[in-house]
């Protein structure tokens, strides 16, 4: 199993030495996000100042941009990390589509699909020379010049990867993605009986097997060594799972676990300001379900194990174990080494 950090920098021009950090502590990933900063220009960065790790974005908003918009980035940073890029999309959700990004919502699995599809049909004219003609309902891809095509890229186009929730963008997942990032927000049960079979779905419909999409499961982990450090962390994750559990779009895995009457009241309590009292709507057991709790090497290892399902996982951490090594040794138990 692969195990993926998120850079975490004070600004962009640090990313390159957070990336390198990740590298040396045994990562084999590194991650930016759609948050306070662009997500592709960090990873130029991170692409030059290391030489093993693959750089991901974790996610790029597929709907604040347009196919060849993320066809152009993608491609260079496939060439400046020497094919070590993987181009991860999500779809947000609404409010922020059009209300944040001033873009179109409608149907956003049956347009996540045809955005992969147009991407790839892009890197086919790039990299193969076929004629560029996608024409979708959403988008209209039927211009390149010779002047604008990029030379055919020597490590090939990167993979794409999607992030999907509920079961309709899981299934796009497994039908059209080289990869799917589950959403930490999310219980073993849930994977096993709704999200696994749903990506099954998507693979059948697609005419491929699992092996042609990988998993990427991102998981809440609090660290500690003593008992205090623990009831930190957990405190801190239980802000985080507040947060998520208070969008519409997740209550499918609350109500997996029989929690689906704490999202409306999530909800609420975010619209009145009242985030530090939601925090206490969050017991020990949906932190145990959600998350993963141990010292540094216990974490690793259940990590290893929670997450048998993946291909690689990646860590949202909450370390208070005032370790400097936690990091090395989260990432040696993932990888079987503890």
């Amino acid at each position: 199993m692969k195990i993926d950090g998120a850079l975490s920098f004070a600004g962009p021009g640090h990313a390159g030495a957070a990336a390198a950090r990740l590298e040396e502590q045994g990562f084999d990933g590194a991650l930016s996000f759609e948050g306070p900063h662009e997500p592709f220009m960090p990873l130029a960065l991170a692409a030059h100042e290391t030489k093993r790790i693959e750089i991901m974005t974790a996610v790029a908003i597929a709907f604040a941009r347009n196919p060849m918009v993320c066809a152009y980035a993608a491609n260079d940073l496939q060439l400046i990390s020497e094919g070590r890029f993987i181009l991860g999309l999500g779809s947000q959700i609404r409010p922020h589509i059009e209300r944040r990004f001033s873009q179109t919502w409608s149907k956003p699995n049956s347009r996540m699909r045809e955005f992969v599809l147009a991407i790839r049909a892009i890197f086919r004219t790039w990299n193969e020379g076929e004629p560029l003609k996608f024409e979708g309902e959403f988008y209209r891809h039927t211009l390149m010049t010779p002047f604008l095509s990029p030379q055919p890229n020597p490590h090939g186009p990167p993979p794409i990867y999607l992030a999907g929730f509920g079961a309709g963008m899981i299934r796009v997942a497994g039908e059209v993605a080289d990869g799917w990032m589950v959403h930490p927000l999310h219980t073993t049960g849930y994977m096993h009986d709704v999200a696994i079979p749903a990506l099954h779905e998507g693979l059948a419909k697609g005419g491929r097997t699992p092996a042609d999409c990988e998993i990427s499961a991102q998981t809440i982990c609090m660290v500690g060594r003593t008992e205090e450090q623990i009831e930190k962390a957990k405190a801190a994750a239980k802000m985080q799972i507040s947060f998520y559990g208070s969008t519409p779009a997740y209550r499918v895995a609350l109500e997996h676990e029989g929690w689906g009457d704490l999202q409306p009241e999530l909800n609420r309590m975010s619209k009145a300001g009242l985030w530090a009292e939601m925090t206490g709507l969050i017991s020990d057991e949906m932190l145990e379900k959600i998350g993963v709790i141990g010292t540094p090497e216990e974490v690793g290892r259940r990590l290893r194990e929670r997450n048998n399902f993946a291909a690689r996982t990646s860590v949202i951490l909450y370390d208070e174990s005032g370790d400097p090594e936690a990091l090395p040794k989260i990432a040696a138990g993932v990888h079987g080494e503890d």
